[in-house]
């Protein structure tokens, strides 16, 4: 039996069960982490943010967060990408991340950043960040910064700290 999954964009309702949603997929530790820096105080929400919901329950979602890099407007922090435990690995978070950037691109966005795992995040065109281009504010382990240009030569115009707009 396949489920009936939607893709559609986080509201304000929803934010209560992705709050309750990221401790399951990611443990107490996630708000150690360099880029939840960058994220606080800043909306929970931006127009790329998603959610995969089955009739009656949220089970994955995706954060974008508006950024600068070095002071350069037109990118998005990827992440977190949550996926409920008993939904994971069925591709729900690889929809959500595709669709997430195809929107970005549309809106005209240039450049989408994380700090992730390349083996996964490759599949959707991420490249590990040339060492001391790109750099978050803490500590992150510079093999797991990682960039997908959504206009060509994007990477090139960006270079510096990231920093929420």
């Amino acid at each position: 039996m396949s489920l009936d999954v939607t893709v559609r964009p986080a509201t304000p309702e929803d934010l209560p069960a992705i709050q309750a949603l990221q401790p399951r997929a990611f443990g107490p530790g996630r708000f150690t982490r360099a880029a939840y820096r960058i994220r606080e105080g800043q909306p929970l929400l931006s127009r790329f943010c998603l959610v995969a919901v089955v009739p009656g329950q949220l089970i994955a979602s995706i954060r974008f967060t508006e950024v600068n890099i070095g002071g350069a407007p037109g990118a998005l922090l990827l992440g977190p990408l949550a996926v409920e435990p008993a939904f994971a690995g069925q591709g729900h978070g690889r929809r959500l991340v595709a669709e997430g950037l195809e929107r970005a691109k549309a809106a005209g966005v240039r450049l989408s950043v994380l700090v992730g795992d390349e083996p996964y995040y490759a599949r959707f065109g991420f490249l590990r960040v040339p060492p001391g281009q790109i750099w978050l504010p803490g500590p992150a382990d510079p093999d797991r910064i990682l960039a997908v240009e959504l206009a060509p030569g994007a990477l090139l115009e960006y270079r510096g700290l990231i920093s929420a707009r």
